[in-house]
């Protein structure tokens, strides 16, 4: 059964949370059923200005994650990734698709290797403002890149994502 699609562009702020929590939450279950000694630590950011929704630490490892969402169904074919991201060693971008069950499969993946800056955005145009000015004139957003699907790398497990976070 797929969602109405009046579920799926109202309470938007809701939904985030949502998936957020559903992602935490299916990250960290493997690592307590199997008693493994290193936990994974979440943080999150007070304010939300520097491109980034969560950082994880495991392993003495540091993620500064930006996460995204899109529905299985949607035709989304890019995310805007902000610049600071790439300021942050093992800056990352991880993009879960959900189903109406809310599961998480596939997982798309933008980042390097831990401890190592995020690929290059700067090559990418930048995002429109939503707004237009007088003229109808939309200014670029300068802070923020748009990142097309094909620069990510498509990931089918969240073990492979934890692998990419932490290994």
């Amino acid at each position: 059964m797929l969602l109405p699609r009046k579920m799926l562009t109202t309470q938007s702020a809701y939904r985030e949370a949502l998936l957020e929590h559903v992602f935490l939450g299916a990250l960290l279950i493997p690592y307590w059923k199997q008693n493994w000694p290193q936990r994974i630590e979440v943080s999150r950011p007070r304010v939300d200005d520097a491109g980034y929704d969560l950082i994880l630490e495991a392993n003495r490892t540091i993620r500064h994650v930006q996460l995204k969402a899109s529905y299985e169904t949607s035709k989304v074919a890019r995310h805007d990734v902000h610049v600071r991201l790439a300021e942050k060693p093992g800056g990352c971008v991880v993009w879960v698709v959900f189903d109406s069950d809310f599961r998480l499969t596939p997982f798309y993946w933008f980042g390097g290797k831990a401890g190592q800056p995020l690929p290059a955005i700067s090559g990418f145009p930048y995002a429109k403002s939503t707004r237009a000015d007088s003229l109808g004139r939309k200014k670029d957003r300068t802070s923020l890149h748009r990142v097309p699907r094909s620069a990510f790398k498509r990931v089918d497990t969240l073990e492979q994502i934890t692998n990419l976070l932490f290994d």
